[in-house]
């Protein structure tokens, strides 16, 4: 009998170790990325007050596209720049969630630092 890692398990260690030293400030929240098989998601997030400042994912109505493609990740990245933007935000610590910075994730972290964001 084969035996398959359970990856989220993986994935929620690497996640928690990384928390372990990155914390969003009311200055410079965190930009938390999560993604699903389907869809993608963004928050930036104070740690220190525990609020969600701007969100966005692939499931908006506003949103066109599929958000289980680099395309959509993209966009979603995008889209959660401006909305930061539009609330005076230009500083983030960008949290990868546990993910290897690759594909969807990285598309995501080019796409908000196109539309502005700064890590």
């Amino acid at each position: 009998m084969v035996k398959r890692p359970n990856t989220n398990a993986q994935r929620l260690k690497r996640h928690k170790r990384i928390r372990a030293k990155i914390s969003g400030t009311p200055e410079r929240p965190r930009l938390n990325v999560f993604r699903s098989e389907t869809n993608i998601y963004a928050q930036v997030i104070d740690d220190v007050n525990g609020v969600t400042l701007v969100s966005a994912s692939s499931l908006e109505k506003e949103f066109d596209g599929r958000g289980n493609n680099k395309e959509g990740a993209k966009k979603v990245g995008q889209m959660v720049a401006a909305r930061a933007h539009e609330k005076g935000i230009e500083h983030v610590v960008f949290d990868r969630g546990g993910y290897l910075y690759h594909g969807r994730v990285k598309e995501l972290a080019e796409g908000a630092r196109e539309g502005g964001l700064v890590f």
